[in-house]
């Protein structure tokens, strides 16, 4: 008996004034597609939905660049074309000093692709001394039609976003230095002047200022492309950051108008919640350090009335403090999800409290935080001097122990011992051995190298599992090394700040803006083609400054101008892909995309208080400029007096 043969059609009747009546409504065509397709079978479909997904994987190139194609042609002035974010010009060429750049107008991503992974880039071919006349040809023929539509030259935009391209002059000539097998300079000094460097850095400075000062004056941070600012504590954290740095630099005019605001509108009788670390760090030790370069009672009048409403903070069980305080109120809580504070926030307040207490001759804010570090000294929990990344409020214990890391959470603890007992004068043996003995940790457990270059980095362990894995933050750690090399530790410190210095450099030099991410991978398998990996979710820059702060340290104490060099690189990079044309700079997305780095809209108040200062700093070639025999920097990168000696 046969089955019943399959209609291979469909009746479908229509209400209305008769069957005739068919109108080809949309509505009809969808109710048979629809039919049609339900009536296929459930392998059938799949099929259909995976022939149309590779043919779409197949055809989104050649539409991509037809698109582009559009979008950089004459097309520029359709009026739908605001909706499209426009495609920054890479510089990639030197120029003869003296001379603003060509713009390089690549509307493709063919040419920045030349790049190819993040392998250890040879700086002579990034430098374009070996010139492909094919991209020279066409740079050439962009940028002739770039004067034909009234391009500005030396000016890149992306949705709002301008990056002054005047600054991207090269350091070096063509073969004047020899490099090493990593293409890194040696030996001789740039051909950049001096002042010329340090100029660069106060514009840069004024650029920032402006932004902050044009809309987002007396608030916390700036919004750059948005022109607008936001609010964290609602105290002025960008203004009061930045005082020290205005003064280093002799930005008279601009430090008035700030001193200004502080006398008149600063005030900390507010009803708001602040976070106990990064209130300490950037208000308290930008107010006292400000106080000590200018011996201006205001300052000193601020950070006392602050110090005094930030002490609720360690009435715990445990004397270990909570991570927030309301300061008009004198409350203080945990956050909201946890009983914990982080090792870092609660071990990385010493310099500021205890340095108040000698000024004030009120020993209770040093009696506060000595006590955090004297418990902290006895936990068990800790790996070869390396401490876990949480400690309970309640209990005074580490939490989620067995994970040690450099990075975030714990990071300023190492740098805080050091500092700690350089500023007292090196007569606190306790600090001095917890830092030692962290230093050998360190040796013993995070440090590997990669391959296939080699660099010395600085990983993660977690539950005896390395991770390698290193955050930006890390790169505190070859400053912080010379510096305790400075100070009469073993010799050997220095020859690892070294080591992790490159590492730090390659973090940006290998990426494609020139400029680090957040967070990178190393390889460490033989037969790796290139030593550093980033993750999508870590490709962003927040203008952060502990890369330049280390060479400013390895800069001062060898006198090696390459890092002067790496630092121009850097900061020409910052200007070409984070400076808004109309004022401040602004955090970016992607670190890899050259043609479009993808603007966060916010300028950490970090920039002002600690990058272009560390920057500042380096290019100055004055070692009494801050002496690091007489200061100590805090981890916001104010300066704060080395106590005399009492042995």
């Amino acid at each position: 008996m046969h089955p019943p043969s399959r209609q291979d059609y469909i009746s479908i009747s229509f209400a209305g004034q008769g069957s005739g009546n068919y109108n080809n409504s949309k509505q009809w065509r969808r109710q048979s597609c629809w039919r049609k397709w339900k009536q296929l079978s459930r392998l059938q479909r799949s099929l259909i939905l995976v022939l149309l997904f590779i043919c779409g994987i197949a055809s989104y190139p050649a539409v991509t660049e037809h698109l582009r194609g559009l979008t950089d042609g004459d097309h520029d002035t359709d009026a739908n074309s605001f909706l499209r974010p426009a495609i920054p010009r890479v510089l990639p060429e030197p120029v003869k000093q003296g001379q603003p750049p060509l713009p390089e107008q690549t509307s493709q991503r063919k040419l920045s692709n030349k790049r190819g992974p993040p392998v250890l880039q040879n700086r002579l071919q990034k430098k374009g001394n070996a010139s492909d006349p094919v991209v020279d040809k066409a740079r050439q023929d962009k940028a002739a039609n770039s004067k034909k539509e009234g391009v500005e030259e030396g000016v890149i935009s992306w949705r709002g976003a301008v990056i002054d391209a005047e600054q991207a002059t090269e350091d070096t000539k063509d073969g004047e230095n020899k490099e090493d097998s990593l293409g890194n300079q040696k030996g001789k000094p740039s051909n950049e002047s001096e002042p010329s460097r340090l100029e660069a850095v106060q514009e840069a400075f004024r650029h920032a200022w402006k932004g902050y000062k044009d809309f987002a004056w007396g608030h916390d941070e700036l919004r750059p492309l948005s022109k607008s600012y936001s609010e964290w504590f609602g105290l002025g954290l960008t203004l009061i950051d930045a005082l020290d740095t205005m003064w280093i630099m002799g930005l008279k005019k601009e430090f008035e108008e700030a001193r200004a605001w502080v006398s008149t509108e600063l005030t900390f009788n507010k009803n708001v919640d602040v976070n106990l670390f990064e209130s300490t760090i950037r208000i308290l030790g930008g107010l006292l350090s400000t106080y000590h370069l200018t011996e201006d009672t205001l300052f000193l009048d601020k950070a006392t009335d602050i110090g005094s409403r930030l002490m609720p903070a360690f009435n715990t069980p445990s004397k270990i403090p909570y991570s927030d305080v309301n300061i008009g109120k004198g409350t203080a809580h945990p956050p909201r999800w946890t009983s914990d504070s982080t090792v870092a926030e609660v071990t990385s307040i010493q310099l500021e409290f205890r340095e108040l207490s000698r000024l004030t001759q009120e020993p209770q804010y040093q009696a506060a935080v000595a006590e955090v570090m004297k418990q902290v000294h006895k936990l068990d929990g800790k790996l070869d001097g390396l401490v876990p990344m949480f400690i309970n409020t309640n209990n005074g214990q580490f939490t989620h122990q067995g994970i040690y890391t450099l990075g975030a959470r714990a990071d300023s603890y190492y740098e805080y011992l050091l500092k700690q007992w350089i500023q007292g004068g090196k007569n606190e043996n306790q600090l001095l051995e917890d830092y030692l003995q962290a230093v050998e940790g360190v040796k013993k457990n995070l440090l590997q190298k990669s391959s296939p270059n080699g660099l010395t980095f600085v990983g993660e362990l977690s539950h005896g599992q390395f991770s390698p894995k290193m955050d930006h933050l890390v790169c505190f750690l070859p400053g912080t090394l010379a510096l305790g090399a400075h100070h009469g530790l073993p010799a050997d410190h220095m020859d690892l700040a070294k080591q992790l210095m490159e590492t730090c450099y390659q973090m940006y030099v290998q990426m494609e803006t020139g400029l680090s991410p957040e967070i990178v991978h190393f390889n460490m398998h033989q037969g790796s083609t290139r030593d550093i990996d980033v993750k999508l979710a870590d490709r962003h820059n927040l203008l952060r400054p502990e890369t330049v702060e280390s060479l400013f340290y390895l800069y001062r104490f060898t006198k090696d101008h390459k890092y002067q060099d790496w630092g121009w690189e850097i900061l020409q990079n910052f200007n070409k892909y984070t400076k808004v044309s109309s004022g401040g700079y602004t955090s970016i997305n992607n670190v890899r995309d050259p043609d479009y780095p993808s603007p966060r809209d916010k300028m950490e108040s970090f920039f002002l208080g600690e990058t272009l200062k560390y920057l500042y700093l380096l290019f100055s070639d004055d070692p009494n400029l801050i002496s690091l025999d007489q200061y100590v920097f805090n981890t916001e990168a104010h300066p704060l007096p080395i106590w005399p000696s009492t042995a």
